[in-house]
């Protein structure tokens, strides 16, 4: 997101939409990235219904907000309200920050980058995936494992929604494996990623999509690269109830914010000349009650 400032205050404008946004840590990263390299900008929420997108982004086009973060629900919806997307986020069929080229209102997806970041060195090549949700981050987990540069890809990627229905696009998309929501306990799963909502900040937060006492062994590995793993990509509370549980029953967690604070990082590099955010984990990481030099 390029740092223009705002003809009528000199202070450039960003924000971060979606609906809800109770549980939204991007006003604090950005605003501590743009006090720590002396940038004139303010970064807010602004939550938006679904049926209210499009007046949203007019307005982003008529007050020349500079930059907006873009959450649940309308990474998918958001793409046809701009004049141009990326490769990658084309590919991905959502996009997560708008930022302006020019005179151009342009969408990118740093979703995937996020995701994969915590990911690097772990060794999921013939394993088996489970995919909880089928949204826009949902979307980006799926690019991230099917892409071909991918190396030691997975032997299957599985997905269940609630709905039994909403992943079934996805799954054709993708070349996912989709499975029935009562079925999602049944796959081998060496790794089992959460991106629904459930567990989130608010009326979701005592909920979780999978029980891992009911999830089908594992063969015994001497492998420490293949140790089972849970990725949440939820990350407000920092430890999920879907967290919680898989490391009580042995598995290695990925919280949301490592995934959180890369896609941010990225996020803040769109547009023309614009250096790169400090690394704020740390604060983010104390600010959600857990030790910086002991990430979840």
């Amino acid at each position: 997101m390029s740092a223009a400032a705002s003809p009528a205050t000199g202070t450039a404008l960003y924000g971060v939409t979606g609906w809800p946004l109770a549980q939204s840590l991007s006003p604090l990263l950005h605003n501590t990235g743009f006090a720590a390299l002396g940038i004139d900008a303010l970064y807010l929420k602004w939550e938006v219904p679904p049926d209210r997108l499009p007046a949203f982004v007019e307005s982003v086009r008529l007050l020349n907000i500079r930059g907006c973060s873009v959450t649940i629900p309308h990474k998918v919806g958001l793409l046809p309200l701009l004049d141009e997307v990326s490769p990658l986020a084309r590919r991905v069929g959502a996009a997560n920050t708008i930022y302006w080229q020019g005179d151009r209102l342009c969408g990118e997806n740093t979703d995937v980058v996020g995701f994969m970041a915590p990911l690097a060195g772990v060794q999921l090549a013939g394993a088996d995936v489970l995919l909880l949700g089928a949204g826009g981050a949902a979307r980006a987990v799926a690019a991230g494992l099917t892409a071909p540069s991918l190396e030691g890809r997975p032997a299957h990627v599985f997905v269940a929604t609630p709905s039994d229905k909403s992943h079934l696009p996805l799954a054709d998309e993708f070349g996912l494996a989709p499975l029935l929501w009562k079925n999602r306990h049944e796959p081998h799963a060496l790794l089992v990623i959460n991106t629904t909502p459930l567990g989130m900040r608010g009326k979701a937060e005592d909920d979780t999509p999978y029980d891992f006492s009911l999830a089908a062994q594992l063969a015994p590995q001497s492998d420490a690269n293949a140790t089972p793993l849970a990725y949440d990509i939820v990350y407000n509370p920092l430890e999920t109830r879907f967290l919680r549980e898989a490391r009580a029953t042995g598995r290695r967690c990925i919280s949301g914010l490592e995934m959180f604070l890369v896609r941010g990082m990225r996020s803040f590099t769109c547009g023309p000349g614009r250096g790169c955010l400090p690394n704020h984990g740390g604060p983010l990481r104390r600010l959600l009650g857990s030790n910086p030099d002991n990430p979840t």
